[in-house]
């Protein structure tokens, strides 16, 4: 799917009512579905089943996302028609409680049997307060701490109408080059274990139905986190003595925690795409594990088994996609558009699409959605449950912890609090990249600079000077995919040779410089791999610059993998 990782050199990284007994009853007048309190989960989805017409099953197998507007999600008309006759069974990327109500509304009092939608998102390290990325969380070893902070993450999305998150990513990667390291444990199969499965418990809490939890994802099924290179996307080739022993167990991790449902990866596993993969899908997780939830795909990853040349087409892909243990097709069409031609075809069968439907409603069914489809809808709740004191004082707590001293020479740190210290770096007075990638509904505006910090913190007793030294990186190539993500990245009207000379005139009058340097948010995350994992080379020549000063270094690294 489509951080605030600090490093000091200091390293700092949802109305249905009741029935009188426990079977479904002929539908009213809008044809709706009334549950008890104390229906049997297997009678009640079996029952629901048998009355769906293959359109409307496919339609559960199909998750879309709602379109954006800058003030927000928006809904796209074609969705809320296709949401209207019952071919969607869930939608990702709308949150707040208008939006998801109105949403919800039209699925379960326009449909012909009300089946309520789930709502998803990639919470990744927080909703709306933002906790460190999940790989600077490792580097605290403090699990109570790591499931607190998914316990807030998911208190605060499901008060904005999100019941399923994107998440916890559990792919063990060994190379840094690749992007989305930072959504991870690291390189470590125990350590990244033990947080995976503190962050599933931490999202799911003990118990869906309490309605400030949100069901979580096992990400990305399987080995994405080895593609060849570290480049995204790519191909994985190991022995299944290496994928067992060290990026399997995780997502095994992931299952006994309870997780609800698992997303399969866009790479290939020895030839195999993981969408198409009974391998993965099949003999692990059904057979071996015995995992009851629902496995989805990550974007449009269906489509691309015809890229990786195992499908003809995307009816195909899709015919594989089923066949291998895929219950939703997310964002791809695939199930939409071709699924009921492939069961006319008898290239597929209803048994299958009944049993991938049974999943899918087994965990709306678990949510208490069939109860109270507008349980996480609770305007109460989002004015009063997001972004507390408490909320980020956790965060901030849990930053303290994730922070790595590298080291400490001649013990320049702590910094004395007195005397004038030199601001200096493209990141010191920044907010936007501090919250990094994959931030969800977090606003950078409220985030506070490292300049900022420091002069809350140490008020009238220190002198705080500051100077830019060099744009963030003065590659225009690499400046426009920054931008083209979302980025907000300008070059300096100054010449490289100016910020120079002014950071080191600046820090000619400090007693001490701290340096804010690395990478902006879109250089880690999804589809932002890099060759070389070093200092931007304009950053580079900034630091040598000072540090011929002669003057005492404390270099602050902000980034989502190592440098």
């Amino acid at each position: 799917m489509k951080f605030f990782k600090s490093v000091f050199l200091a390293s700092l990284f949802f109305l249905f009512g009741f029935s009188s007994d426990n079977s479904l009853p002929e539908n009213n007048s809008l044809g709706k579905i009334f549950l008890r309190e104390d229906g049997v989960k297997e009678k009640f989805i079996t029952d629901l089943v048998n009355k769906m017409t293959v359109e409307e099953k496919i339609g559960q197998m199909v998750l879309f996302t709602s379109d954006w507007s800058v003030t927000g999600p928006t809904i796209r008309e074609n969705y809320i028609e296709d949401i209207r006759a019952g071919k969607v069974g869930a939608v990702f990327n709308a949150y707040t409680t208008a939006y998801t109500r109105q949403l919800q509304t039209i699925a379960v009092e326009e449909t012909r049997l009300g089946i309520p939608l789930m709502f998803g998102y990639d919470v990744i390290h927080g909703h709306r307060t933002i906790f460190p990325v999940p790989l600077a969380e490792s580097c605290s070893w403090d699990l109570m701490a790591i499931e607190r902070s998914a316990r807030i993450a998911a208190s605060e999305a499901s008060a904005e109408g999100i019941n399923w998150t994107f998440a916890p990513m559990v792919d063990i990667s060994r190379d840094p080059r690749w992007g989305r390291i930072s959504e991870g444990a690291g390189e470590d199969t125990y350590l990244g274990s033990l947080m995976a499965s503190a962050r599933v418990k931490g999202f799911q809490g003990d118990n869906y139905e309490k309605g400030n939890t949100v069901v979580a994802c096992a990400k990305h099924y399987a080995a994405y986190g080895a593609a060849q290179s570290g480049r995204d996307y790519n191909s994985v080739d190991m022995s299944e003595n290496q994928f067992r022993d060290t990026y399997l167990p995780p997502f095994k991790a992931c299952m006994d925690a309870g997780v609800g449902t698992f997303m399969t990866s866009f790479n290939d596993l020895n030839g195999v795409p993981a969408s198409g993969n009974g391998f993965l899908l099949k003999n692990i997780l059904r057979t071996e594990w015995n995992f009851q939830g629902f496995v989805v795909t990550d974007y449009t990853s269906i489509n691309e088994m015809v890229n990786h040349g195992f499908a003809v087409n995307d009816k195909e892909a899709g015919e594989i996609a089923l066949h291998a243990g895929v219950d939703m097709d997310m964002q791809g069409a695939v199930y939409y558009n071709y699924l009921q031609q492939s069961l006319s075809e008898n290239k597929i069968t209803i048994t299958q699409i009944d049993e991938a439907v049974k999943n899918i409603l087994g965990i709306k069914y678990e949510l208490g959605l069939f109860n109270d489809p507008y349980k996480f809808c609770n305007t109460t709740r989002e004015t009063t449950e997001i972004m507390t004191p408490a909320n980020l004082e956790a965060a901030r707590d849990m930053a303290r912890k994730s922070i790595v001293l590298l080291k400490n020479e001649n013990d320049v740190l702590p910094l004395k609090r007195s005397g004038t210290i030199a601001l200096i770096g493209p990141l010191a007075d920044d907010q936007r990249n501090l919250i990094g990638n994959w931030s969800a509904a977090g606003d950078w505006k409220k985030s506070v600079s490292v300049l900022q910090g420091f002069k809350n913190k140490l008020g009238d007793d220190v002198r705080i000077i500051y100077a830019k030294g060099a744009n963030i990186t003065d590659d225009k190539n690499l400046l426009k995919k920054l931008n083209d993500h979302g980025g907000d990245i300008s070059i300096d009207k100054k010449s490289p040779a100016e910020l120079i000379n002014e950071a080191v005139e600046v820090a000619g009058r400090a007693d001490v410089v701290v340096m804010v340097l690395g990478e902006s948010q879109g250089m880690s995350g999804e589809a932002a791999s890099r060759s070389d994992i070093g200092i931007p080379e304009n950053q580079k020549t900034l630091l040598q610059a000072i540090h011929a000063t002669g003057k005492p270094v404390v270099l602050v690294l902000m980034n989502g993998r190592p440098l």
